[in-house]
């Protein structure tokens, strides 16, 4: 389970600002923001105010949001408590990985400054524990809240094209070094900020002191609305190394967030890198079809041998060499690898659910996911390789043919 924090907007100096009284105060009884999430509970959070300063540092302006450069601005995830002095888990991870990568054997990659890591970390003595805190640049929306504001909320194929190349070029990063991170999805994808949109978060600052957010006011805490994240103009950054794992070729354990769990992963294998690229291959359909490739639920819960069945609908039966490498695989597949699940197979393939793009883009998408969404791991390409894949590459190879014609 991801740790929940709330993301605040702040400057790392010191300056006088003076508190807005002209916001919009939510009655007591209805509840907002955290409040909203399921198991919330007040103590766990840090009751933090706007106008105040941490560690002498991070003058707080606003609040950006819950859960989830070069600038003067900096953002502060503040995460819930913790007692008896832990760091969450996420929140442990995140540091570690920026430790690690620090002193890692591949620095000069151009995937470096695409991985979002955290840039300082402190902790907070609460009313009811202690939080930790990770500050980062800050950055732009999601490519979850990007697309929602696109035409049918679809990326175009050219946008898909770029933001899938730079990601696999930060994977690529991450990979070299050892790092796997396991949670490759449009909510941890941002889009960047350049030099010129710290206007857009000087912006941000005016409008709170000029137009504050509706909050709550309670007699221990008060509960701010969060202020829609600016709008930027910078490249993809990967954010959220909170569930990476390091140091090693292969790893065991359940990772993954529901839909976008590999095949490997769900049958208990040993698992690798490859697992990132699995992700990608799956998020291609929430970004170019803005619908999921996987449903993976039976009445509504997520479950294993219907997220099986749809992957066997799509890419046929699984290799005996692959049906051999977990004892899980018995309760769904023979020794040949054929199915023998109580759910019936779907009826779909791969050009069935690809819509948006036709002719040889279809054609060249098709050969791009079929390499990715594979049951043997060690046939997915690597991320460097994928990355000059000739569907990424078809607009370069159009502008070559044309200068050379």
């Amino acid at each position: 389970m991801k740790q929940t924090a709330r993301t605040i907007q702040c400057r790392p100096r010191l300056f006088y600002l003076q508190r807005p009284e002209n916001f919009h105060r939510v009655p007591d009884a209805t509840p907002i923001e955290e409040e909203l999430l399921p198991g919330y509970k007040a103590e766990n959070y840090y009751p933090i105010t706007t106008d105040t300063t941490l560690q002498s540092r991070y003058h707080i302006i606003c609040k950006l949001g819950r859960g989830v450069g070069t600038s003067q601005y900096r953002a502060v995830k503040v995460c819930t408590r913790t007692t008896e002095g832990a760091v969450p888990a996420q929140a442990s991870q995140e540091i570690a990985v920026a430790e690690f990568l620090k002193t890692s054997p591949v620095q000069e990659h151009p995937g470096r400054r695409s991985v979002r890591i955290a840039l300082d970390s402190f902790t907070l003595n609460g009313p009811h524990g202690t939080h930790t805190c990770l500050v980062y640049a800050p950055q732009g929306m999601t490519l979850t809240e990007l697309r929602d504001y696109l035409p049918n909320n679809r990326l175009p194929k050219q946008m898909l094209q770029s933001t899938v190349q730079l990601l696999l070029i930060a994977l690529d990063y991450l990979h070299k070094n050892s790092v796997v991170h396991t949670d490759i999805s449009p909510n941890n994808l941002l889009v960047g900020a350049t030099d010129e949109d710290d206007t857009a978060f000087s912006q941000l600052e005016k409008d709170e002191q000029t137009c504050p957010v509706a909050r709550k006011v309670l007699s221990d805490r008060t509960i701010y609305m969060s202020r829609p994240v600016p709008r930027t103009k910078g490249k993809l950054i990967l954010s959220d190394m909170g569930s990476a794992r390091f140091g090693h070729e292969t790893f065991k354990g359940d990772i993954m967030p529901d839909v976008y769990r590999a095949p490997e992963v769900i049958l208990g294998m040993e698992w690798s890198s490859k697992v990132d690229l699995w992700s990608v291959g799956v998020m291609i359909w929430d970004l170019l079809e803005g619908k999921r490739l996987f449903h993976a639920k039976k009445d509504g819960v997520l479950d294993d041998e219907q997220h099986l069945a749809e992957m066997v609908s799509l890419m046929g039966n699984p290799p005996p060499e692959f049906v051999r490498r977990s004892p899980i695989c018995a309760r769904f597949f023979d020794e040949e690898g054929n199915w023998k699940g109580s759910i019936p197979i779907p009826s779909q393939s791969f050009e069935d659910r690809i819509t948006q793009v036709q002719g040889e883009d279809k054609e060249l998408l098709l050969v791009f996911v079929r390499s990715l969404l594979c049951w043997l791991p060690e046939e997915r390409p690597t991320a460097e390789e994928m990355a000059y894949d000739d569907f990424l590459m078809q607009a370069y190879f159009a502008s070559q043919s044309k200068h050379e014609g």
